[in-house]
């Protein structure tokens, strides 16, 4: 009986961080964050880091910013 709650508890873990740790490896990889991709990837704080990241550090660029970089004119 026990086999089975940890069971359950380990497959609502699973189902809770996935697509936390999806869309945030999908943003890094997106605004060509590498550092951010390895360590999202490497590290797991049950979703934790990954809402952070989501919210407060995967913003994108601005327009400017963003030619700027594909310019070469960083």
């Amino acid at each position: 009986m026990e086999e089975t709650y940890l069971s359950l508890f380990v497959l609502g873990l699973l189902l809770w961080t996935l697509p936390w740790k999806g869309v945030a490896l999908w943003k890094a990889a997106r605004n060509s964050q590498k550092k951010w991709f390895v360590v999202l990837l490497v590290v797991n704080t049950l979703a934790l880091l990954e809402i952070v990241y989501i919210f407060f550090f995967s913003k994108k660029k601005g327009a400017k910013q963003e030619i700027s970089r594909i310019n070469g004119n960083q």
